[in-house]
Parts: structure tokens; C-alpha cells; sequence
């Protein structure tokens, strides 16, 4: 059965631990780690819902991986619980910063298996017990020091550090946060192109203000200039009858055609 590159110390809690004998050892209760070098050594289980026998299992018994349970090679190392209490360890401790605040509490941890180096931690904002919360990856770096039951970092607050898993309500955030984002921008974009246009405007005015006047003089100078000089526009009725020549009066009689003239020769206008 292979095993991945990495795991989560939480895989390995949340499973009952059985042996090649096929033997039920109980499920993980906690982890057995050395801290100041950020490495797990493995677990503890605990067989029985009763006493205070544990058993303590090397993270090179592993041998398989399944939906509710998890395999392992050889025996556990009996041990108790007043002796699992004081294994140094930085699950559960309080995550403080720059201020010596606490920002968050440490959930978990991404180990690599085959050497324990643990990669990263993961740390949750408020109890990490609660289901669905976010997780927050810490790799041991930014750890400035640490004592029994506390972390301290420089980190200003959980959102310096780059998240692992949001929940519903910190994807909420996230998306609000873009979508804000975007809108400002968006925002900004049409301020600038509506600055630009406006400049090009006025520019185009100013460019028209400091052209030289026409050459010559409007029809509206020289009707103001002219004054009583100027001829008056010519109205249809002036055009129709006005404009047409005088005929002169022609005012000699028809010749009467008793005279004996012939028709032909008659022109009745001599």
C-alpha cells in the first residue's frame, strides 16, 4: 500500500491504529515530536477508553493508509499518560505576534513522511476543534522563539501569512475583498477616461478661442455698419410686380373698315 510524500498530523490522529497481527490498538490521541528542530517522531494511542495506558508508535511503522484506519509494523512502546503530558510539543499552542498578541492557536502540521520534517503548521484563528474553520499555513521560519504552549513570530496577523483552507465565512471576506477591489478599479478606470475626454474638450475650446477671426466682415457687420445705405431685402410681392418694365401706351385707334381698304391690306393698328 503506498503512503503519500506528505501527510497531516490529523490523518493520523483521526484513525484507529492496527497492527500486522490484526490487533486494534485504539485511535490517536496526540503527537510525539521534537520541536525545537520542527520533526515528528510519531504518535500516541490509546487502546483502551479506560486506564491510563498509552502506546507510542514510530513514524516508520507506518505502512498503510485507509478510510478509518491506519497500519502499522511491530509493537508500540508502552507508556502512560502522565508521561505523554510532558513530550514538548506545539500543537495546541498560542500563536503570538509582533505585538505578543495571540493572533491564532497552532491546529496542525503538514509532515514529510519519510524523513518527519514537518513543512509547515497549520493555524487556526480561534478553536480548531470547531468544524469548517480556516487554516493558516506557518512554516517553521517565521517562528522567532517558542515555549511550552506558546509561538512567537513577527506577523503583524493571521492575514500576513498565506491561507490554506478558507471557511464559508472567511471565503465570504475573501470574495467581498476582490470584488470591492474590482470595483474600485473599475471605478478608476472611468474617472480617468472621463479626465481624458474632458481634457480634449477643453483643449479643442481653447485651440478654437485662440484661432484669428475670419477675413472680411459677416453679413450681420455690414447690415449693423451700413445702416440706411444698405438695400432692403426685396419682398415677393416687390419681386412680382415691381421688377417688371413699364409698357408704353400705344394710342392709335383700329382703322374702321368702312374706308374700302381690302382685308387684306388692313392692318387694323395703322
Amino acid at each position: 500500500m503506498s503512503l503519500p510524500e506528505q501527510l497531516l498530523l490529523s490523518d493520523l490522529l483521526r484513525r484507529r491504529v492496527r497492527c500486522d497481527q490484526g490487533l486494534d490498538h485504539g485511535p490517536g490521541t496526540e503527537a510525539w515530536m521534537h520541536p525545537p528542530v520542527h520533526r515528528l517522531l510519531g504518535w500516541i494511542s490509546r487502546p483502551s477508553s479506560f486506564g491510563e495506558r498509552r502506546l507510542a508508535w514510530r513514524l516508520d511503522q507506518l505502512r498503510g493508509l485507509a478510510e478509518q484506519e491506519l497500519y502499522v509494523q511491530g509493537a508500540g512502546a508502552d507508556t502512560d499518560q502522565p508521561t505523554v503530558d510532558r513530550l514538548p510539543t506545539l500543537i495546541g499552542a498560542s500563536l503570538l505576534g509582533r505585538d505578543r498578541d495571540v493572533i491564532g492557536r497552532v491546529a496542525d502540521a503538514a509532515v514529510e513522511f519519510s524523513s518527519g520534517r514537518i513543512v509547515h503548521y497549520l493555524v487556526a484563528r480561534s478553536d480548531p476543534r470547531l468544524p469548517g474553520s480556516s487554516r493558516w499555513r506557518l512554516s517553521p521560519e517565521r517562528i522567532v522563539d517558542q515555549q511550552p504552549g506558546q509561538v512567537f513570530t513577527a506577523l503583524q496577523g493571521l492575514d500576513d501569512l498565506p491561507l490554506a483552507r478558507a471557511s464559508v465565512r472567511q471565503e465570504f471576506l475573501r470574495r467581498s475583498r476582490r470584488w470591492r477591489d474590482q470595483v474600485q478599479e473599475e471605478t478608476s478606470r472611468l474617472r480617468d477616461q472621463f479626465q481624458q475626454a474632458g481634457d480634449r474638450f477643453e483643449d479643442r475650446l481653447e485651440g478654437w478661442l485662440e484661432e484669428p477671426p475670419w477675413e472680411g466682415e459677416s453679413w450681420q457687420g455690414q447690415s449693423w455698419e451700413q445702416g440706411q445705405d444698405s438695400p432692403a431685402r426685396a419682398t415677393p410681392g416687390d419681386e412680382e410686380m415691381g421688377d417688371w418694365p413699364e409698357q408704353p401706351q400705344d394710342r392709335r385707334r383700329p382703322r374702321s373698315r368702312d374706308s374700302g381698304s381690302n382685308d387684306s391690306d388692313l392692318d387694323p393698328w395703322i
